[in-house]
């Protein structure tokens, strides 16, 4: 106790005195505590102030003004003059008028890209390195051994698919949600040019009835893009580390306006073949090398004799095995002899789980090849056949428009039936740049994540119906 009480007060000094010399360097190193303060705490703090979320720019619901009903034939007259009137001051009738007032201020929809200046565009690999900021688990080390640095870069493999793919999904949704309002314009001016026909005396309702729907359609498919657009949005922005909502806002404005074109060839990969592509998606698997060690350790320590019997014994209790259909009781071994051999025992679970790993891997090496090479054929197609067969049509209706052999609302029409063709394509760009994303995490060594949600971004703006 003696030596307590004469030690303790020198030890609690020298202890406040390492304490305040430790805040004191902190402060030297990173200076006051409001002037470099977390972005994390920031963010995880609800008194931390935010600009409120940007509300959706939803387009004009289109609902009709009530039709004008005169009480007299006079004032039927009067109105169908004021019609034609309008029209007949137009060379080519109510496009041009519709064209004109276009250009004019009135009640159309704000345009999905209100800001003519954009930053600049935000890549793939700028998206990677921002959340890398947040992943410091991703991050190799000096001290790790082989097994520690292949979980990482197999997580990090992961990461990046992920980071792929949110990025290729919030682009083309966005270029679907401007196609989507493109469709919508185009119903929105048959409707209004429907609507003219009525006042004019020369369409019945029911015909205008049929474009307003096509209009509701439309606009209910340009919602829904919109908002398959910032669900897209928030989804990169969870990865990037973004919490403020003025900065997702911006993430919006940053991505660029088109995926990058399809490659002319599906390849597998630099130094790959098609031979070749099951060992590279095996040797990047670093649990599977050690899986094999393992594997190699266990059988080597087992006779060759005494595996036999033990294949001999599994062959006949398979066989004895009931009819599952029927009775479903499992394979059953009674050599007491073999089950207590703790050696072979390990042998075999070693050897069953070194099969079923490396049948899974060439079983994803197949698949994610054939996956590659399918969104890529349809990616071309889609871009070299149909979207250029709907621009022809879409060229001689109009032709035919301006030799007067056609009507608006069928030059309409295919201009809907165009925007329908480029979003199919878009799709398809869209998920070749997925299976891309999934076949290079799977020569990374992470797994392969399949087609879990194919052609999903924006694919409420193709609902919207093409013909009358």
């Amino acid at each position: 106790m003696m030596v307590l009480r004469r030690f303790s007060p020198p030890f609690t000094s020298t202890r406040c005195r390492v304490a305040a010399l430790s805040l004191a360097c902190l402060s030297a190193v990173w200076g006051p505590a409001q002037a470099q303060p977390s972005r994390a705490l920031q963010a995880a703090d609800p008194a931390t102030p935010a600009p409120a979320a940007a509300p959706m720019v939803l387009p004009a619901t289109g609902a009709m003004a009530p039709q004008e009903r005169p009480a007299d034939i006079a004032r039927a007259r009067e109105i169908w003059r004021r019609a034609n009137e309008r029209v007949a001051e137009f060379p080519r009738g109510h496009a041009d008028l519709l064209r004109w007032e276009a250009k004019n201020p009135g009640d159309a929809a704000p345009a999905a890209d209100g800001n003519s200046a954009r930053p600049e565009a935000l890549d793939v690999a700028q998206a990677l390195r921002m959340s890398l900021r947040q992943r410091p688990d991703l991050f190799t080390h000096a001290d790790m051994n082989a097994l520690a640095t292949g979980a990482v870069r197999v997580a990090y493999a992961r990461h990046v698919r992920d980071v792929q793919r949110a990025w290729v999904d919030a682009v083309s949704a966005r270029q679907s949600w401007r196609h989507a309002s493109d469709i919508w314009d185009a119903t929105r001016t048959g409707s209004e040019l429907g609507q003219r026909m009525v006042v004019a005396g020369n369409w019945s309702q029911a015909r205008l009835m049929r474009e307003q729907l096509l209009e509701a359609s439309a606009w209910q498919a340009s919602v829904n893009a919109q908002a398959t657009a910032l669900a897209a949005q928030e989804r990169l922005a969870q990865l990037l580390g973004l919490w403020d909502a003025q900065a997702v806002a911006q993430l919006g404005e940053r991505l660029p306006a088109g995926l990058p074109a399809v490659p002319p060839r599906a390849v597998p990969g630099e130094g790959l073949s098609e031979s070749s592509l099951e060992a590279a998606v095996l040797r990047a698997d670093p649990l599977l090398a050690q899986q094999r060690i393992e594997a190699q350790r266990e059988l080597a320590a087992v006779s060759s004799a005494r595996r036999q019997t033990w294949n001999a014994a599994v062959d006949a209790a398979l066989a004895a095995m009931p009819d599952p259909s029927t009775t479903p009781t499992p394979p059953h071994i009674g050599d007491l002899s073999l089950l207590r051999d703790h050696p072979l025992e390990r042998a075999t679970r070693a050897e069953a789980r070194l099969l079923r790993a490396a049948s899974e891997r060439r079983s994803m090496a197949r698949q994610a090849w054939a996956q590659l090479q399918a969104r890529h054929a349809s990616a071309v197609h889609a871009q070299n056949v149909v979207a250029q067969l709907q621009a022809a049509l879409e060229q001689e209706t109009l032709l035919r428009y301006n030799g007067m052999l056609q009507s608006s609302w069928e030059l309409l029409a295919s201009a809907r039936e165009r925007m329908q063709s480029l979003d199919a394509a878009l799709q398809a760009r869209s998920d070749y740049w997925r299976a891309k994303a999934d076949w290079q995490a799977l020569l990374a060594g992470a797994e392969f994540a399949g087609s879990d949600t194919s052609s999903n971004a924006g694919a409420g703006a193709t609902a919207t119906p093409a013909g009358h």
